[in-house]
């Protein structure tokens, strides 16, 4: 199940002559090496890029110049097209190998640099698009705190449904409305039912609200009508990135029953660019989170010793906000919350191996969502519906303004970042949306 054992591409005391991936606090160092889509401002050509500092290298022209060889130039052969799939599909046996020979290319000393710094882009001279076509996308409720802080909101009595500990529960969701980092999201409009002996409306949301999640990329597929087991699962999977689910909540109030989500949730979900592989992850895999006193014993199909003892992730996830009115008076964005992925209560891989329990297929560039991530804390909370307490109790911002739910002219920036001693620190870069208004 332990696909990444740890390298010297997670070796802390090795540099970049890239200068800028070498500075405290950096997101993309060394020890990263995430993949994005990117097309340089100069060109209409999309295609896969690595992170580093404040620059992307661009995989397929190192290609060109002849700098890979073997598992390494399959892989960088792939990086020509416009998105990851075909790199997602290929497996970690070809991703491990282009990852270590990038970081000998942008290690200190490399006698190829002089190659090497020609297919250097700064990243401000790029733009970014989704990392993938996504065919699929399924998100999950994964975070017992959320699920309890959220059922506690609507069920006092009994905050959490019956089947919640046998399963990871989730929902499929649209592909289709997937977009980038930096794409502003419109206030959706849906029906509303604003008094109990009324009938609804057609209105915009009052209740816009964000979620802080992890979105967790597919890579090889598998075929219709074959499960994957648990111990496989992490083979199956290629890396994670951000992930924005947007969701007003007066609409999912009033259509959520009996069938679950619908335009509350498709109107928009914002991705981050860069998917950090789970190579990159190696040093930050965790226990997964203890099951309460109590618990019942998850079912043999999800349960594998070595994903009790490293299937968690230790992921800093944080989410900011920037009203219309700071950024007037250029005020910095205000942190909202600070959670962490290790309080996911269903592994990466309990989520895939159920997944596909039943035979569904999955295809390279599928996307899990884990659900929005609270921790045990007010300040954990990972959505503004559990911070404020159903907007009973709104934030307080330095401006003295308050929020309950997002107000057009709002920005949301989700961040996320790995830390522990002895390794580089490592980031996933931000997830921005600005709301505007409704049509």
């Amino acid at each position: 199940m332990s696909l990444y054992p740890l390298n010297e591409t997670h070796d802390a005391s090795r540099k970049s002559w890239v200068a800028t991936a070498n500075l405290p606090g950096c997101d993309f160092p060394l020890q990263n090496l995430p993949f994005g889509v990117f097309r340089p401002r100069s060109d209409w050509r999309s295609k896969v890029g690595i992170a580093i500092g404040d620059a992307v290298l661009d995989v397929s022209g190192c290609l060109l110049s002849g700098l890979f060889s073997g598992d390494a130039a399959v892989a960088a052969e792939t990086c020509s097209r416009h998105t990851l799939n075909e790199l997602m599909a290929l497996g970690a046996q070809y991703w491990s190998a282009l990852r270590a020979r990038v970081f000998a290319l942008l290690a200190e000393g490399a006698s190829e640099r002089g190659t090497v710094e020609r297919h250097l882009l700064a990243m401000q001279d790029v733009e970014m698009r989704l990392p993938a076509a996504i065919g699929n996308y399924t998100d999950f409720y994964a975070s017992l705190h959320h699920a309890r802080n959220v059922g506690s909101l609507f069920r006092p009595a009994n905050p959490l449904l019956p089947n919640y500990k046998y399963l990871p529960i989730a929902y499929h969701g649209r592909a289709s409305s997937l977009v980038v980092d930096g794409t502003p999201v419109r206030r959706p409009h849906g029906q509303i039912k604003l008094q109990e002996d009324q009938p609804p409306e057609l209105l915009p949301t009052r209740q816009l609200d964000y979620e802080v999640e992890l979105g967790i990329f597919v890579g090889p597929g598998q075929p219709l009508g074959e499960p994957v087991p648990i111990e496989s699962a992490p083979e199956r999977l290629f890396g994670i990135c951000l992930l924005n689910d947007w969701s007003a909540r007066d609409m999912q109030t009033w259509e959520y029953q009996p069938l679950g989500p619908f335009l509350a949730k498709n109107f928009a979900t914002s991705l981050s660019p860069w998917v950090v592989t789970l190579e990159a992850l190696a040093p930050f895999r965790i226990a997964a989170a203890a099951r309460e006193p109590g618990d019942p014993p998850v079912l043999p199909y999800l349960y594998a010793a070595e994903d009790r003892e490293q299937g968690g992730l230790e992921v800093a996830l944080e989410v900011l906000l920037q009203t219309a009115q700071m950024r007037e008076q250029e005020m910095p964005a205000h942190r909202l919350s600070l959670g962490n992925a290790r309080d996911l209560y269903w592994t990466p891989a309990q989520m895939l191996a159920h997944h596909t329990s039943n035979g569904c297929n999955l295809q390279p560039g599928d996307l899990l969502g884990t659900g929005t991530i609270s921790g045990p804390a007010k300040e954990n909370r990972g959505c503004l519906l559990e911070m404020t307490v159903r907007g009973r109790e709104p934030v307080q911002l330095p401006t003295g303004e308050t929020r309950s739910f997002l107000e057009d002219g709002d920005e949301v920036t989700l961040r996320g970042w790995c830390e522990r001693p002895g390794f580089v620190r490592i980031g996933l870069g931000g997830c921005t949306g600005r709301v505007l208004g409704g049509r």
